[in-house]
């Protein structure tokens, strides 16, 4: 998921109807489903062929997860991906936009897509992903009685950022955490090299002939450029990643001379929980609740039937 929290999605729901009670124990544990439920279902615009699909939503769950996380990471990093994925298309439902299978909302693939990504290796991943989703279904995460908006990235710089500082607005359990895991990722940090003119074009602005492009007027709390003066102009550090395709906000950029060198670290807008820090943590025996309790402070685990009446 690479877009802001601001993009919504679909859930169809068909003939659902919720008992008063029952779906939730108080030991956390999940009543057995009755005949009353039924598994609501998600419409997806797939990318190649325009056409809109109906996927129940546990198995659009598991191919948002095989498509947004490596198969390889441990177990409970994948449990942890699959609660924020139900999360994040349950809260867009409320506000009725289509959902594509695309960056722009989820990335989806179905079971060719995955068998055309991992070839040989396809049916012991289709299995070990089903098995994180299976082991968690039903589960989201909610904040103050309600599901929250479940934003997560690849990797950040060692520090998650308070959505205000990428975003427009704050958010009680997007807020900056700690995110040391992030330093292992193989894309923890960078280096981009832009031509001087390619930049100048985008930017709007002049380059010196050699030296550091930009003064840092402001950091954000997660460590990322807050605002940088260039050639006079001023820009939020959002604005250069997005404009110059950088993979963070994290960057620092020197003119050599006709390129111009990027050093970024992290990868992705750091709101949320990080993907490999999700992995870190489950490589030191946490379990899935830890991690997105340490990402999504103040969420708690919630029954997703519960909030389709």
């Amino acid at each position: 998921m690479k877009k802001p929290f601001f993009a919504f999605l679909l859930i169809v729901i068909t003939a659902i109807a919720i008992p008063a009670a029952g779906l939730w124990l108080t030991d956390g544990q999940k009543a057995a489903p009755t005949k009353q439920e039924k598994e609501p279902t998600v419409d997806v615009v797939r990318s190649d062929t325009q056409k809109t699909e109906s996927v129940p939503l546990e198995e659009y769950v598991a191919g948002v997860v095989a498509a947004e996380m490596p198969a390889s990471f441990e177990k409970e990093a994948l449990k942890a991906q699959a609660v924020a994925a139900r999360t994040f298309i349950l809260t867009q439902t409320l506000n009725g936009e289509d959902v594509t299978d695309t960056v722009d909302d989820q990335v989806f693939k179905d079971e060719d897509d995955q068998e055309q990504m991992w070839g040989a290796d396809f049916e012991k991943n289709k299995a070990k992903i089903e098995e994180a989703a299976a082991q968690t279904e039903g589960e989201v995460l909610i904040y103050d009685g309600q599901p929250i908006t479940a934003a997560f990235f690849s990797s950040g710089n060692g520090q998650t950022e308070n959505a205000e500082e990428y975003w427009q607005s704050a958010t009680p359990y997007l807020v900056s955490v700690a995110s040391p895991w992030d330093a292992s990722a193989p894309n923890f940090e960078q280096e981009l090299v832009l031509t001087k003119q390619e930049v100048e074009a985008k930017l709007d602005v002049a380059l010196p002939s050699a030296g550091t492009v930009g003064t840092v007027t402001d950091k954000t709390t997660g460590g990322r450029v807050g605002t940088i003066s260039i050639d006079g102009q001023s820009f939020t550090g959002r604005e250069v990643r997005e404009q110059l395709g950088l993979p963070s906000a994290d960057f620092e950029m020197t003119v050599a001379g006709e390129d111009v060198i990027v050093t970024t670290r992290g990868y992705g807008h750091g709101v949320g929980m990080s993907q490999y820090g999700a992995n870190g943590m489950a490589k030191e025996g946490k379990n899935y609740r830890d991690i997105t309790a340490h990402y999504y402070p103040g969420a708690e685990i919630g029954d997703v039937q519960s909030f389709l009446k």
